[in-house]
C-alpha cells in the first residue's frame, strides 16, 4: 500500500487513478478537500476496495501517524500543497502553513513510523516529495535548463514555500536517514486540471465566450508535461530512485504562453467551432503582468532518463489534443468545479471587486 497525500487534487488524483489501473497498487488517499480537492475526480474508483479515502489534514501530526500505524504503507507520495502563484501573492500564510508546516508534520510522522519498522519493511520504505521547477527561479532566454544542481532562487511566496519543503525533506535524509526522494516537475496539464490554471481556464473561457486573459506580452516560457507522463515518472522514481536523490521531471516542451493559447484556440476551432463563427483567438486579451513574474522555466530531464530510463510518452501536440478532448467530453465536471468551492473561497477571502479581477486574470502564468 502507498499513502498518497493530496490525492483528490489534479496530479494526485491522476496518480491514484493510473496507479490503480496500471500498477495494481493499493492506495490510502489522504486529502483535506480544500477548494481544489474534488472527490468527483475519483468517482471511477469509489467502489474499488484497493482505494481507501481519508478526509484529513497533513498538519495534524497525530492523525497522520495514526494512519501510518494502522495501514502500514510501504511508501508515502506527498502531493498535498497549495499550488497557485496568484493566490500565494494574495494570501501567503496558507502556503506556509500547508507547504512548510504540513510537510514538516508529515515528515515527523513518517520518521516515527519508519523508525519502528524492521527488516525488509524498513528497507523498502520510501518518502517521495513531489515539488516544482519554480524553486529554481527564472531563466534567461539563452540559459541552460534547470538541472538537479541548479541553485534555488524562488521568486514567489508559493515557490519559496515549496523550496522550504524541499530543504526539509533533504534534511530528514541527511540528519535522520529517512529514505526520501524528491522530484521537481515542470508545468503539468491534462484531465482534472483545476480551472484557475492557464490551459483549463482558456478552454473554459473560450467555450463560454469570455476573454482569454494573457499576462503581459504572453512570451513567458514554460516546459509542459502531460500529467500521465508525470505520474509514470513518479512511479519510476518510487521504484528505482536512490534515497536522498532529486530527479527533475520535464516534458522537453518549451512553449510561450501565447503560443499555448493559440494552439488551444486552433484545436477548439476544429473540434468545437464557436457559434458566432469567429476564431477563438479573437477572445484573447492582455492584462497587467503578475508581480515578480518569472520569464522562463525549462527542465533538463536528462538524469531521470539516464539513471531510471524514463522519457515522456506524449509530445505537446498529442497531449494537448487529448486534454482539449477530455474537457469537451467532461463539461459537467467543469461546470461543477466552477460553481462550487472555489467561488465560495474567492467570495470569502476577497472583496467583490478583487474577486472579479482575480477570476478574470487566473491562469496566465
Amino acid at each position: 500500500m502507498i499513502l498518497v497525500t493530496g490525492g483528490a487534487g489534479f496530479i494526485g488524483s491522476n496518480f491514484v487513478l493510473t496507479s490503480l489501473t496500471q500498477a495494481d497498487e493499493s492506495i490510502l488517499n489522504v486529502d483535506k478537500l480544500t477548494y481544489a480537492g474534488n472527490l468527483n475526480n475519483l468517482q471511477s474508483v469509489s467502489h474499488d476496495a484497493r482505494h481507501i479515502f481519508v478526509h484529513a489534514d497533513i498538519c495534524d501530526n497525530e492523525r497522520m501517524l495514526a494512519l501510518l500505524m494502522e495501514h502500514k504503507p510501504s511508501a508515502i507520495v506527498h502531493f498535498a500543497a497549495e499550488s497557485h502563484v496568484d493566490r500565494s501573492i494574495l494570501g501567503p500564510a496558507e502556503f506556509v502553513r500547508t507547504n512548510v508546516n504540513g510537510t514538516f508534520s508529515l515528515l515527523e510522522a513518517a520518521r516515527s513510523y519508519w523508525s519502528g519498522l524492521a527488516g525488509a519493511d524498513k528497507a523498502v520504505f520510501r518518502f517521495l516529495h513531489v515539488s516544482t521547477d519554480e524553486v529554481y527561479g527564472s531563466l534567461g532566454p539563452n540559459d541552460a535548463p534547470f538541472s538537479e544542481t541548479t541553485a534555488y532562487a524562488p521568486n514567489s511566496p508559493y515557490s519559496a514555500s515549496k523550496a522550504a519543503s524541499d530543504h526539509l525533506v533533504r534534511s530528514y535524509f541527511h540528519t535522520y536517514g529517512l529514505p526520501t526522494l524528491t522530484s521537481n516537475c515542470s508545468n503539468n496539464y491534462g484531465p482534472y486540471h483545476f480551472p484557475e490554471k492557464l490551459i483549463p481556464l482558456v478552454i473554459a473561457n473560450a467555450l463560454a465566450g469570455k476573454d482569454l486573459p494573457i499576462y503581459g506580452d504572453g512570451q513567458q516560457i514554460r516546459d509542459w508535461l502531460y500529467v500521465g507522463d508525470h505520474c509514470a515518472a513518479i512511479r519510476r522514481v518510487l521504484k528505482d530512485g536512490k534515497p536522498g536523490e532529486t530527479y527533475n521531471i520535464g516534458g522537453w516542451n518549451e512553449k510561450a504562453n501565447l503560443d499555448v493559447v493559440h494552439t488551444l484556440c486552433d484545436i477548439l476551432d476544429e473540434l468545437k467551432p464557436a457559434d458566432a463563427g469567429h476564431s477563438y483567438r479573437q477572445q484573447i486579451t492582455y492584462v497587467t503582468d503578475r508581480p515578480g513574474h518569472d520569464r522562463r522555466y525549462a527542465i533538463d530531464a536528462g538524469k531521470i532518463e539516464r539513471e531510471l530510463g524514463w522519457r515522456p510518452a506524449e509530445t505537446f501536440d498529442t497531449g494537448i489534443r487529448k486534454t482539449v478532448q477530455w474537457y469537451l467530453d467532461n463539461q459537467a465536471w467543469v461546470r461543477d468545479v466552477q460553481s462550487g468551492e472555489y467561488m465560495k473561497w474567492l467570495e470569502k477571502n476577497y472583496s467583490q471587486r478583487d474577486s472579479a479581477a482575480n477570476t478574470n486574470q487566473q491562469g496566465a502564468i
